[in-house]
């Protein structure tokens, strides 16, 4: 698979579908599997475990490296980590049943792990309880 470049704008998985809060990539970018794990932990702690959180995309492609003073040719190096490509748009993750002021802060948590970055966004319909 070829690196290529992440070009455009998000042209689907780019409002929230399943909770109430997200976070929204404002620029393009890789995003690895340790940084999304690292993401989502921060999200959970910073929940206490109380309500919902979504992780909206996946680490679906390999990145290869061929090992250190190695010379040219001998084939492609093999598998050294995952990432997922994000283009400007896309939603990053979702929380659902907890307020905007605990929601905000995990998901501002998590967003600091991101090499990118994200937007914290709520739902259009969403209006806050008194």
């Amino acid at each position: 698979m070829q690196k290529g470049r992440v070009k455009g704008i998000a042209g689907r998985g780019f409002e929230l579908a399943f909770g109430t809060f997200g976070i929204k990539a404002l620029e393009p970018g890789w995003i690895t599997s340790r940084q999304l794990e690292a993401a989502r932990i921060a999200v959970t702690r910073a929940m206490k475990r109380e309500g919902e959180v979504w992780i909206r995309i996946f680490p679906d492609k390999p990145i290869t490296k061929k090992p250190a003073e190695v010379r040219m040719g001998k084939g492609k190096g093999a598998p050294e980590y995952w990432v997922a490509c994000v283009k400007p748009g896309t939603i990053l993750f979702e929380t659902s049943g907890l307020d905007i002021a605990l929601s905000s802060e995990a998901l501002r948590l998590a967003s600091q792990k991101l090499p990118i970055k994200t937007k914290f966004i709520t739902r259009r319909d969403y209006q806050e309880v008194q």
